[in-house]
């Protein structure tokens, strides 16, 4: 079977068994995993093989969830395999992920105002993409939204006469209305009036699209937060840090633990409580990491 043949052959199995935005995504992770294995190996992969792509989502990715949705669509290429007869077993059924977020909150790695705005003003393309991936900035830095609520984000959650943004509900996270800074309204605008439509193919009403029109993903979401680690050398920055730091200089400033809660759409107060530090507290977080005691 051809390479063309056998792309086919995959979209139309998966075509027949899921969604067209679903399918996609599963084709973006399959050929990720081809081309970083090589078809040829991937085809007569086993267990170990299958292990040793995992390590190397987990070098690449420092959210579990990322490395679930890969391994997720990969099950499907093996899935494919068995239908058509060419394996007669899937090497990812058996692996069983545990990976867990940390969700201590260090306070030495968090980042200052001062420091996420400067992700807000890195040069970037002047293109559709670039204009996107500057919205998403500043939905990280200033309402400190998780990668599970932007892709959520539907054009009729949206206000640019007032200025607001809805944030609907997920499993983790409180549904709430935010206020948006005035240079996002600014942002929002030319990219509702001017890029979106360039994209949209008219199938779906969310606010963010990729090039081929589709809801951005999570997994996009993670790699693109990822590049944010070049411009602060020796230090971890990703989307659940840049987050972590919103809240924790929102109570800095002064503002009420109900008030922070009801913006981090925490479902609980002792969670916004977790991040309520005093300043020797922050001190000694900074000791124990750069001079701990021999």
């Amino acid at each position: 079977m051809n390479g063309d043949n056998e792309k086919q052959s995959l979209e139309a199995f998966l075509h027949e068994r899921y969604t067209a935005n679903t399918v996609r995504r599963y084709l973006m992770e399959i050929n990720a995993f081809l081309r970083e294995t090589g078809r040829e190996k991937a085809v007569h992969a086993n267990y170990g093989d299958m292990m040793s792509y995992v390590a190397l989502l987990r070098e690449k990715y420092d959210c579990p969830e990322t490395i679930k949705c890969s391994l997720h669509a990969i099950r499907k290429y093996y899935k494919w395999l068995v239908h058509t007869g060419v394996r007669t077993d899937n090497p990812c059924m058996s692996i069983k992920l545990r990976d867990k977020s940390s969700r201590d909150i260090q306070l030495q790695d968090l980042f200052s105002p001062a420091e996420l705005e400067g992700l807000l003003n890195l040069k970037r393309r002047g293109n559709a993409s670039g204009v996107r991936n500057k919205i998403v900035t500043g939905l990280l830095i200033y309402q400190g939204l998780t990668m599970g609520e932007i892709p959520n984000i539907s054009l009729d959650d949206i206000n640019l006469e007032e200025g607001t943004i809805y944030i609907r509900p997920t499993g983790r996270t409180n549904g709430r209305t935010l206020k948006l800074k005035q240079n996002q309204v600014m942002l929002f605008y030319k990219y509702i009036h001017g890029v979106r439509p360039e994209h949209d193919r008219g199938q779906n009403d969310r606010f963010l699209l990729s090039k081929l029109g589709e809801p951005i993903s999570i997994t996009g979401l993670t790699r693109f937060a990822g590049s944010f680690k070049q411009f602060f050398p020796g230090r971890d920055i990703n989307a659940r840090i840049i987050r972590q730091s919103v809240i924790a200089n929102l109570l800095k400033q002064g503002h009420d633990v109900r008030f922070v809660q009801v913006f981090a759409g925490h479902k609980y107060p002792g969670t916004t409580e977790n991040y309520r530090q005093t300043g020797i507290e922050e001190l000694k977080a900074g000791i124990d990491k750069y001079h701990p005691l021999r």
